[in-house]
């Protein structure tokens, strides 16, 4: 998923909010008038909305209620980085609603002597808005304004996929098509919740990339819910966010593999209980396999691998390995082996850095380690690396934040 970085490089004219519209309830004005005052090329920021001269008449009676709305009615390309107000002179406002053509309502608030009503938000952008505002004692008046375009937007993709059911290490990751320089403001506008209910803090890899995760793993059924409410977020200078969506995930049963380059053995436990144990081998000497507790997050039932992808040259390409589960981005699977002896699963350590497991050629023999060991994961599942002889994998090489402490994982935090 994911939307270029858009420019309008095109649209010379910039307005902010212009002056403000007036409606005035005037005795001598048939009820429903709408007054607009000034030229329209004025900046609200700069001079005050005006509202129409109500003269008294001869009977000496008071001033009429007059109603006026930043931004001016018929403005249409409106700001949409402040918020809608509503004011009344000679008069109190009994009503206001301000509707979208996208179907959504600014709510808002009276300030306590009920003369100016301010939302809550600001408008979205590029939306047609009505506002219909009421004073007491006279009929409501309605005024209209369209919000321009944001010049620069982006997006936030997400893992793992709307309504997956993932294993109990999945955190939530969010990758941005735009660099954000205000993370703090970005960070708010993402929320992430489960049920049960557990603490869960955001985390920056850098300035594209955003994780959420609880202190310890989510515990199995839990359900995620993760809230975008990126829409019109400055997420850097002038380029802004368009999303507004929920999106579920859930979390299945426990399962946790752990691999001793030691001992050559791998341990796989669901739900607390041991699964099976499989013979492995890891990375030799020259090549030695990251340690650490790292995530799988993509899973192939064959696939190519070629040693240069991932800097080795030519030393080899396979175009059919089978039963490849990635581990890390820079190139760690756990992967079945149809090409080593039988002998070397236990035996030894020859690989190039994965964890290879024995298997068939074609991924159809569901009697060997690589196929079972297979069909019984998730993404999301963990696989603990350890006796490598290879320090820690780095925390951004894969959905590997889980070997920060909580401590140094809320310290990633912009908020």
């Amino acid at each position: 998923m994911g939307v270029s970085h858009i420019s309008n490089r095109s649209e010379q004219e910039t307005e902010g909010w212009s002056r403000r519209g007036v409606l005035a309830v005037l005795g001598v004005v048939p009820a429903g008038a709408l007054t607009g005052c000034g030229s329209g090329s004025a900046n609200a920021s700069e001079q005050p909305a005006t509202t129409a001269s109500v003269r008294p008449s001869a009977s000496g009676k008071p001033f009429a209620p007059a109603v006026s709305v930043v931004p001016v009615d018929g403005t249409k390309k409106a700001a949409f980085t402040s918020p809608v107000v509503v004011s009344v002179t000679d008069g109190t406002l009994a009503s206001v609603t301000v509707t979208g053509n996208d179907g959504s309502a600014l709510e808002g608030s009276f300030d306590e002597a009920r003369t100016t009503w301010t939302s809550a938000r600001n408008p979205f952008s590029g939306t047609k808005y009505t506002v219909a505002a009421q004073a007491a004692g006279a009929e409501a008046l309605t005024s209209t304004f369209t919000t321009k375009a944001p010049g620069g937007t982006f997006v936030g993709s997400f893992t793992p996929e709307a309504g997956s059911t993932s294993g109990v290490g999945m955190p939530v990751s969010v990758r941005f098509t735009h660099a954000v320089t205000d993370r703090a403001a970005v960070e708010r506008a993402i929320t992430v919740t489960a049920e049960p209910a557990v603490e869960i803090v955001g985390h920056w890899f850098g300035d594209t990339r955003l994780d959420f995760r609880p202190a310890t793993y989510w515990a199995a059924g839990t359900t995620i819910t993760l809230g975008l409410r990126l829409k019109d977020v400055e997420g850097s200078d002038g380029v802004y966010g368009i999303q507004s969506k929920d999106v579920t995930f859930h979390i299945g049963r426990e399962q946790i593999s752990t691999v001793d380059l030691d001992t050559k053995r791998m341990t796989v436990r669901r739900d607390g209980a041991t699964l099976a144990t499989y013979p492995v081998t890891g990375g030799d000497a020259d090549h030695t396999t990251w340690s650490g507790i790292m995530v799988i997050s993509e899973r192939w039932e064959q696939t190519r691998m070629e040693s240069s992808t991932v800097g080795l040259g030519d030393e080899y390409d396979i175009a059919d390995v089978p039963h490849a589960q990635r581990l890390t981005t820079s190139g760690t699977f756990i992967h079945g082996n149809y090409w080593a002896s039988a002998s070397v699963f236990g035996g030894q350590n020859t690989s190039h850095g994965c964890i290879g497991l024995h298997d068939a050629k074609g991924a159809g023999d569901d009697s060997v380690a690589g196929y079972r060991f297979y069909e019984s994961s998730m993404l999301g599942d963990v696989v603990v690396v350890k006796n490598s002889g290879e320090r820690t994998v780095t925390t951004s090489n894969g959905l590997n934040g889980w070997n920060l402490s909580w401590q140094e994982w809320k310290a990633g935090s912009a908020l």
